[in-house]
């Protein structure tokens, strides 16, 4: 079997690990490896970090006006577009996501980043302060130096342009380190980015692990700015650490532990459909999930029913075929620690209404009921196709329940009472709260958790405040 290459991108270029050194990319399909990878080690960091350094000193990028870094990242997307299946076909191999969702929507998505930003950095205002007789007060946003940008498994491509797209159109240059599971797509990015235009040493790609790795010698590096990662909480807090050394700032998403109320006045048909993709979409493999689902006691076992029939429906197969809905997990790790926790709940006491693992790195969609709040499946961030299901008689004991976690990213809540709609809204304990619905997102809006589940907020004029220095000039005009 021939294997592909991946190689780091480094400033502007294909490149091979210093020292040589390689991983594998194990297709969580076949389970077999499909790509030898380039594994990173602190040379290599340092090659790349000292491209991004020496194109954002001396090089066009930052000097660029945003008309021109907006017209290179829109090509950039266009490219993405065109390369649409390839890139598709590298994150499913990579971590087993369908290839209908990676090809309809998370390419898709990651134009859109692209053509997003690009457009908002060219449309942000600086200010004039009037106001002080023979002085003439200003601001200006200036791009904040060299970035560490690293990027989960979960959607690979979508979230590494969400990450670098911002960066880049207000004028930093870039290190991006993706998952050591999901390598592939990241590389060909960085390639068609210099199709697009885009100056070498703008945009890097180093691969390897976290941990005493390529991600490691990345936050501690002292030439890198800023750093914003999205991960797993444990990683954001060494990351934490790392960057204090030079106060540098950091923007993190991490863990969830999402929770969807269903009151008994809600369409419980659409809250029913709307929770389960919540909890099942990506095999719950997203920081987003709703994987706790408070149901009012009067209409609990109708629920409780409708989401089991619903888990039990859903098809488990190849990622490659168009019907497939629930792809395998991404890594015998994962796959481990998933079941694992459907083991110890059943153990403790939990009813598992069908579901469960299945052949190869696959788990079927699974309902846990009889689970008492404290259970290790009620607190930690399970990140697979699970959800818990509580009842609850009273509004106040449902937003308690739900902001009973340290994680706080997302929460829906599903009624017909608008007051009531507003109200639970502003009570609970999460950065993203969706009313009868999931993930619609408007790319202006803030994007981050309470808590656990991160610092900082991005996406319109908070990625600008976080990826631009802002500056006050005042002159004497006398």
């Amino acid at each position: 079997m021939t294997l592909d290459t991946v190689t780091h991108f480094i400033g502007g270029a294909a490149t091979a690990s210093a020292d040589g050194a390689t991983m594998a990319s194990v297709d969580p399909t076949s389970r077999t490896e499909w790509a030898v990878v380039s594994r990173g080690s602190a040379r290599d960091v340092d090659h790349a970090v000292a491209a991004a350094r020496h194109a954002f000193d001396t090089g066009p990028w930052p000097r660029m006006t945003p008309a021109q870094r907006s017209a290179v990242l829109h090509r950039l997307a266009d490219l993405l577009l065109e390369h649409g299946d390839e890139l598709a076909l590298l994150d499913t191999r990579d971590m087993g996501r369908p290839l209908s969702m990676t090809r309809n929507n998370d390419v898709a998505r990651s134009a859109a980043n692209l053509r997003f930003f690009a457009d908002d950095a060219l449309s942000a205002l600086d200010e004039a302060l009037p106001g002080h007789p023979g002085h003439h007060i200003y601001t200006r946003h200036e791009p904040a130096g060299v970035v560490a940008a690293i990027s989960p498994w979960n959607f690979p491509l979508m979230q590494a342009t969400w990450k670098i797209a911002p960066a880049l159109a207000h004028g930093n240059t870039v290190v991006l380190k993706p998952a050591e599971q999901s390598p592939a797509s990241a590389t060909r990015l960085a390639e068609l980015a210099v199709r697009a235009g885009m100056p070498a040493g703008v945009l890097n790609v180093v691969h390897g692990v976290g941990p005493e790795g390529a991600g490691a010698a990345l936050v501690a590096h002292p030439d890198v700015d800023l750093i914003t990662f999205t991960g797993e909480t444990r990683t954001g807090e060494a990351i934490m650490r790392a960057a204090a050394t030079g106060v540098r700032a950091v923007s993190f998403e991490l863990g969830g532990k999402g929770a969807s109320l269903i009151f008994a006045d809600a369409d419980i048909d659409r809250a029913v459909a709307v929770a389960a993709d919540a909890a099942f979409s990506n095999a719950g493999q997203i920081c987003l999930a709703g994987s706790r689902v408070f149901v009012q006691r009067p209409v609990y076992e109708q629920v409780v029913e409708a989401l089991a029939k619903t888990a039990a429906g859903l098809r488990l197969g190849d990622p490659r075929d168009p019907s497939t809905q629930v792809g395998p997990l991404s890594s015998e790790e994962h796959h481990a620690k998933v079941t694992g926790h459907l083991r110890r709940a059943a153990e403790e006491g939990a009813t598992l209404l069908g579901g469960g693992p299945r052949d190869g790195w696959w788990v079927a969609p699974t309902v846990v009921v009889d689970v008492t709040a404290d259970a290790a499946i009620c607190r930690d961030e399970v990140f697979g196709p699970v959800l818990t299901v509580h009842p609850f008689d009273t509004e106040e004991e449902a937003v308690q329940a739900a902001n009973a976690t340290p994680y706080g990213l997302s929460a829906m809540v599903f009624t017909n009472h608008l007051a009531r709609a507003h109200r639970v809204a502003g009570l609970l304990r999460a950065g993203n709260v969706w009313v009868n619905c999931f993930w619609i997102r408007d790319l202006r809006s803030p994007f981050g958790g309470f808590g656990r589940s991160g610092i900082g907020r991005e996406g319109g004029r908070h990625s600008r405040e976080f990826f631009t220095e802002a500056k006050t000039v005042v002159i004497d005009v006398t």
